[in-house]
């Protein structure tokens, strides 16, 4: 994998470790606020899809190494 492309995978890892955080404190906050449990369920759901996006480019990032 060529330096640019592996910078630019590295960037948008960051960008999705700091959207998952976001959606974190949000769910948090609404946890605390007494938000609809569907809501919340629903905030759930998009932090666990920005969570295995982010699985998924690790994966790239770190390639498996076959022992």
């Amino acid at each position: 994998m060529a330096d640019q492309e592996q910078a630019a995978l590295r960037l948008q890892a960051a960008r999705l470790r700091q959207e998952h955080a976001d959606y974190d404190a949000a769910v948090n906050a609404m946890e605390v606020a007494g938000c609809d449990r569907l809501q919340i369920q629903r905030m759930k759901k998009k932090k666990l899809n920005v969570k295995d996006r982010l699985q998924d480019l690790e994966d790239q990032i770190i390639p498996d190494i076959s022992a």
